[in-house]
């Protein structure tokens, strides 16, 4: 049996696999492997979570498997998910685990690991991961056990990181600007960065108290956000997810700017062009369109940062992301990292001397409409003859300024319906009649 989805392990605390006891035997598991794997007789595995209340619980398991496997644990405390792929190669870490569910609600956690580059685990560690899971859980030698230590300054060394990766010639001085902590991972070192940066920082969202992340807040509830940019005349807000992976971002007037919206400035606002982009199938076609007017290549992947990074791997490019926010840079990070994805497009507002919405003038999301449809036994819609019909004339009746994309749910039993187009009405008329066609052939 594989625990593993595509971004680690994740689910409701208390319900298997995220319980203290599991955590217990993967730490236990994760630590065996490592040591068949690694050349140190004591491997180092460095462990950090964001600010959920199960975090403590999952993180004195973990702790407690690994040392039980004889690995040494180097604990960083509440961290982005990105601090902790850069701390696994800054401390010359064998591991990297995270503890977290990201934009997830509190009572989710989840256990993801990184390589000693920093980057997803290979697939191989991760099946021997999983076999390793199915034996018991038995010590062999007591004076073989590893010990944990705690990283006092991983705050500070994370902090550093991002900083070097903006110019060092510029500075933010003459920015005010609202950071959205999501009351998550990144609430220190989010508005430290900016600050020492010499921005003017007006910190929301940055009290925790192991319930309230993601609440009302960062990135995937931007609307306070939004208020406060414009009740504080600042000149942008940031927006953070519970891991601090995902950014979204606010301009002086209160407009949102998305993932597309950024993917599309550092791609044709900044000094140098990158050598491609990669987005996903949600990415939005005005982005396609403005990308190959703009002579940059532009591929889809699946959706997932996993996808996303395998596709810049293949065409060696190192700029993608998907609407989410979620945006990897890597000639600047191993993984999505919010404040550095921020940082580079606070990096092309300076060099152009311009604000953040005159960077996205020009740029309109095409209007899109989204339909769940709900069945009681999933199926194959590109079996369906006639349904394939319909998609086909769907696709050409909008060819070369819209788009459709019909997608099971690999959750449940629903299949999403996705139609963009330029014109709304026309967009919702197609969107529901795909829609009913589908409930029409349903089981």
């Amino acid at each position: 049996m594989s625990y593993f989805g595509t971004d680690g392990i994740r689910g409701k605390f208390g319900e298997l696999p995220i319980t203290p006891e599991f955590a217990l035997k993967l730490g236990f598991a994760a630590g065996k492997v490592l040591k068949k794997y690694s050349q140190k007789n004591k491997p180092i595995v460095v462990l950090g979570k964001d600010t959920r209340l199960s975090g403590y619980i999952l993180e004195a398991a973990l702790q407690a498997g690994l040392n039980a496997a004889g690995v040494y644990v180097h604990l960083l405390g509440p961290l982005p998910t990105p601090a902790i792929a850069h701390l696994t190669r800054a401390l010359h870490a064998s591991l990297g685990i995270v503890i977290s569910a990201s934009h997830n609600p509190y009572f989710d956690n989840g256990i993801k690991f990184f390589s000693s580059e920093g980057k997803k685990l290979p697939d191989e560690i991760q099946n021997a991961i999983n076999q390793e899971l199915e034996k018991d859980l038995v010590i062999e030698d007591t004076a073989n056990l590893g010990k944990s230590v705690r990283v006092k300054d991983s705050n500070g060394r994370y902090i550093e990181f991002c900083k070097s990766t903006f110019p060092y010639h510029f500075d933010l001085n003459n920015l005010k600007i609202v950071v959205d902590c999501a009351n998550g991972a990144a609430y220190s070192v989010g508005p430290a960065v900016f600050r020492e940066l010499g921005a003017k920082v007006v910190a929301i969202y940055n009290d925790p108290d192991g319930l309230n992340i993601n609440e009302g807040c960062g990135s995937t509830h931007p609307e306070n956000l939004q208020k406060a940019v414009v009740e504080h005349q600042a000149d942008l807000g940031i927006a953070f997810d519970g891991d601090a992976d995902r950014v979204i971002l606010v301009d002086k007037n209160g407009a949102q700017v998305t993932g597309d919206h950024i993917l599309y400035i550092l791609a044709t606002q900044g000094k140098n062009k990158p050598a491609g982009i990669a987005g996903t199938v949600m990415s939005n076609m005005a982005l396609e369109l403005a990308l190959e007017k703009a002579g940059v290549p532009f591929v889809r992947a699946k959706v997932g940062d996993r996808y996303v990074l395998q596709a810049l791997e293949e065409n060696g490019w190192v700029t993608g992301g998907e609407p989410s926010g979620h945006v990897l840079t890597l000639d600047k990070s191993t993984t999505g990292d919010a404040i550095i994805a921020a940082l580079q497009v606070l990096t092309v507002m300076i060099e152009q001397g311009k604000a953040l919405h005159e960077l996205t003038e020009g740029f309109h999301l095409l209007p899109n409409v989204l339909v769940n449809v709900r069945l009681a036994e999933m199926f194959d819609p590109y079996e369906v003859p006639a349904l394939v019909a319909a998609f086909n004339q769907a696709e050409e009746q909008l060819k070369g300024r819209g788009r459709i994309l019909i997608r099971k749910s690999g959750t449940e039993p629903v299949i999403r319906v996705m139609v963009e187009g330029d014109q709304i009405d026309e967009v919702t008329t197609l969107a529901n009649q795909l829609a009913d066609a589908i409930r029409e052939h349903a089981v």
